[in-house]
């Protein structure tokens, strides 16, 4: 009976790791899909394009660079309170940083502050991820049988691939059935807003995993 438990509980860690994977690293990817296509224009539009582009990049590289950070702060506390709360935490960080993504007012609405807090969000995310990536791994490695641990702490690098091609399907479509001024105006916030759906659905699966 503990045997059935433990690989009951062993899929359900290995699914939420992926899922979980798949849903930061749609947020993560996301960000840099759009950020190619509009946001030197909305968010940094008294530049010359070429240069707005790159300030735009600047922001998504600032994920990058936030991430190693991400991992050694919920790399500590997840040693010292636990795996399944921090990645409940670190979804819920991605989460809510995406969705803020996709409900920050421009440059023309609000000035100087749009990039500012474009950028503030792309921090939270870059911090969430780091929190997440190597959280997931581990939650995995440490819940699976003692000689396949390498293979399980694995998968979930699948949700990195899973999760740009969903971002690139989610973006392909909405540029498909939008016009390219319905996309620029909201189209692209609601491929961001999209994402509370896939927190609230990981958030769930991660509750029923067991502590390891």
């Amino acid at each position: 009976m503990a045997h059935i438990d433990q690989q009951k509980n062993l899929r359900r860690v290995v699914i939420s790791s992926i899922l979980g994977a798949v849903i930061e690293w749609y947020d993560f990817f996301l960000y840099g899909v759009v950020a190619g296509l509009f946001f030197n224009q909305l968010f940094f539009p008294d530049f010359d394009p070429r240069i707005g582009t790159m300030l735009a990049f600047a922001t998504f590289a600032v994920g990058f660079v936030a991430r190693p950070l991400g991992g050694v702060i919920f790399g500590h506390f997840g040693d010292k309170l636990g795996r399944k709360s921090m990645l409940v935490l670190t979804m819920l960080i991605m989460g809510l940083a995406t969705i803020g993504i996709g409900l920050v007012p421009t440059y023309a609405q609000i000035g100087i502050a749009a990039p500012i807090i474009l950028q503030t969000l792309r921090l939270c995310q870059g911090l969430g991820l780091g929190g997440e990536w190597g959280g997931a791994v581990l939650m995995t490695f440490e819940s699976a049988p003692a000689g396949r641990r390498a293979f399980y702490a694995s998968l979930p690098q699948i949700g990195l691939s899973l999760g740009l091609m969903l971002a690139s399907g989610v973006v392909g479509i909405f540029s498909l059935l939008l016009s390219d001024e319905a996309f620029l105006n909201w189209g692209w916030r609601v491929a961001f807003i999209l994402s509370a759906a896939l927190i609230f659905v990981g958030a769930y699966i991660r509750t029923s995993v067991q502590e390891t």
